[in-house]
């Protein structure tokens, strides 16, 4: 398939399917023409790189998940590494949300000691 088909059935963006090739998560033929050309499993793994992405990790984390991308990513037994990245990315997220809600705290706060109601 094509890379604008491949878009479509993925809801990536053809640049965005370039900056995975070109990261090495996905790859494709090139036609007599020059046009990518894609299997039609790679729809599968664009989508859960999608998942991935969308879950928070970075293009360079998910190549820790290449050995489950072709299949049903969640049934899949994840890779060691993958947990680990995975872990660590959520230290980080809660570690951001704990400092905004503080940054709120204060806020509001500041905001009724300012005779504000919140």
């Amino acid at each position: 398939m094509r890379i604008g088909e491949l878009a479509q059935a993925t809801g990536a963006t053809p640049r965005a399917l370039r900056h995975y090739e070109q990261a090495g998560l996905i790859t494709s033929a090139r036609t007599a023409n020059g046009y990518r050309d894609y299997a039609p499993g790679t729809a599968v793994r664009v989508r859960n790189i999608r998942h991935l992405l969308e879950a928070g990790l970075t293009l360079d984390d998910v190549r820790a998940f290449l050995p489950c991308l072709d299949g049903d990513v969640a049934a899949t037994p994840v890779p060691a590494k993958g947990l680990r990245i995975a872990r660590d990315r959520l230290a980080v997220l809660d570690a951001r949300i704990a400092a905004q809600t503080a940054v709120r705290e204060r806020l509001v706060a500041a905001l009724r000691e300012a005779g504000e109601t919140v």
